[in-house]
């Protein structure tokens, strides 16, 4: 009796099971059809950057959308058991005023239903009013500077000279004549190499350094300031002994490293000792990691050894004493670009007298790249946005750094010379200058123009003043002078807006 109960029990269950399957084998309920179309979500609400959300669609029916804008977009799903989810796509707004628009959804069998989009507007960069404090007081002493590009940083065969790359000697009318054209500073760039004795003294050549204490003579007589460093020391994958890459992956070639940038440093720094504080003494150019002007892996690594050679230098200098006590000093970061701005940090400095220091040639096909566009900004056809790119880099050096006392400089800025017969290319370089200009001057950074009396037009051509005689170079003096007019004009009715306003047309 109990197997014959037990046997049948197991059938019952067999059969309940078998009673339970539909034709197709699944035991999952078919869903039921809806009668109307629901949303996961009815609104949007956007920043000015954009953004992407994800909206499920419950419908009778493969649902469509109908979208009034272009800057709403969205990615199709798969429909499957009466849903659907896609993806709104909201771009970036370009406009200082927010916007809105209403999605339709719609179904075969159901009344429509919409998602409301709203985006912010873009928020507008507006001029500062610069604070009273040491950062833009600074900026006001050093204001417009001019580089004396590609004369003491020339090099041929490992040993820099005066006249490596063409050049003809510096003399006093080469700073007197700068000084009559508008600017208050210079930079002069200086390559040490070839005058570096072995290790571990590394005495620096007399004649070499002789000469430079007599040009920057000629400066101090002039009434200019003076930024002096070493320029081309660095390796840009030529062996230089500044280098990077080894001190990143070799603890010991760092130490070597900085005992060099020591010995150096305390040698040109007792050289100049009882110079006034006219002189700034600057540690590097543009360092990089061998032939990597954009660091691609490693970054902080990099830019921590470029602090410790930072530190170095200004340790170096402080310890010569003298006027070296209290000189105003600069560092600069990671290939000098505002990009790894983030990474460098303030040296260590009892006389809290350090500047940071950052390069700019942005838009860089635009300055000084091969392919040169003819025009640039809001009414031309390339960088139609390059005011903005500009204020916008300004306006972050002002905010991160000015705003909160730290000083900072614009040690290079440039943009190759255009041809004079082509009335448009020539027009809108002038316009670049002076819109860059003005917006240094506007948000509170000082600015070196970058001259290496490189004759002719197209990339890497900066002539500007003869570097021997003062005087201008051919077409050298319209965009001069209207730099000078950007930086130095305070007529309440010349703005940066007004500079914006007044740009070419063709």
């Amino acid at each position: 009796m109990r197997y014959f109960s037990h046997f049948f029990a197991l059938a019952l269950v067999s059969v309940a099971c078998c009673c339970g399957k539909d034709s197709g084998g699944s035991t999952d309920p078919q869903p039921v059809a809806p009668t109307a179309i629901s949303l996961s979500v009815t609104t949007v609400n956007a920043t000015a950057d954009g953004t992407s959300q994800e909206v499920t669609i419950t419908s009778p029916a493969r649902p469509t959308l109908a979208i009034p804008v272009d800057w709403i977009t969205y990615t199709d799903g798969v429909f499957k058991d009466y849903k659907m989810t896609i993806t709104l796509k909201v771009a970036a707004n370009t406009e200082y005023v927010s916007r809105s628009a209403q999605v339709t959804v719609s179904a075969t069998g159901a009344d429509s239903k919409t998602i409301a989009v709203s985006q912010e507007a873009k928020e507008e960069v507006k001029d500062p009013t610069l604070p009273d404090n040491a950062a833009v007081a600074r900026m006001k002493e050093l204001g417009l500077g001019w580089n004396m590009g590609n004369h003491f940083d020339a090099y041929y065969n490992g040993v820099s000279s005066e006249t490596a790359w063409g050049g003809t000697p510096a003399t006093q009318a080469t700073f007197t004549g700068v000084k009559a054209k508008g600017f208050t500073s210079v930079r002069i760039p200086i390559t040490w190499l070839g005058h570096i004795g072995d290790a571990p003294d590394y005495i620096l050549d007399d004649a070499w350094l002789d000469r430079i204490y007599e040009v920057v003579g000629y400066a101090e007589n002039a009434g200019l300031n003076v930024i002096i460093n070493t320029h081309h020391d660095e390796d840009h994958g030529d062996a230089h002994w500044l280098n990077l890459a080894g001190a990143v992956n070799n603890e010991s070639v760092n130490t070597q490293v900085k005992e060099e940038i020591a010995a150096v440093w305390a040698q040109i720094a007792t050289k100049f000792k009882d110079k006034g504080d006219f002189l700034m003494m600057e540690s590097f150019n543009e360092l990089i990691y061998g032939s990597e002007w954009s660091s691609s892996s490693n970054t902080e690594k990099k830019c921590s050894v470029i602090n410790e050679w930072n530190q170095v230098f200004v340790d170096a200098v402080r310890a010569t004493g003298g006027n070296n006590s209290t000189r105003w000093l600069g560092v600069p970061g990671y290939a000098a670009s505002p990009t790894y701005l983030q990474y460098l940090t303030v040296p260590t400095d009892p006389a809290g007298k350090t500047m940071l220091a950052f390069h700019c040639y942005d838009p860089y096909d635009y300055t000084i790249g091969e392919k040169q566009s003819p025009d640039w900004g809001h009414t031309g056809t390339s960088f139609r946005s390059g005011e903005e790119q500009i204020k916008t880099l300004f306006n972050g050096i002002y905010t991160n750094y000015i705003a909160k006392n730290i000083p900072i400089y614009m040690g290079e800025f440039g943009c190759s010379m255009r041809s004079k017969n082509d009335s448009k290319a020539w027009a809108y370089y002038l316009y670049y200058l002076e819109y860059f200009v003005k917006c240094a001057r506007v948000f509170g950074v000082a600015a070196f123009l970058w001259d290496n009396e490189n004759e002719g037009v197209g990339a890497e051509h900066h002539p500007y003043i003869n570097h021997g005689t003062g005087e201008y170079m051919d077409n050298g003096e319209i965009p001069v002078q209207t730099m000078v007019k950007a930086w130095f004009t305070t007529d309440k009715s010349y703005t940066l807006q007004s500079v914006y306003d007044s740009a070419p047309t063709f």
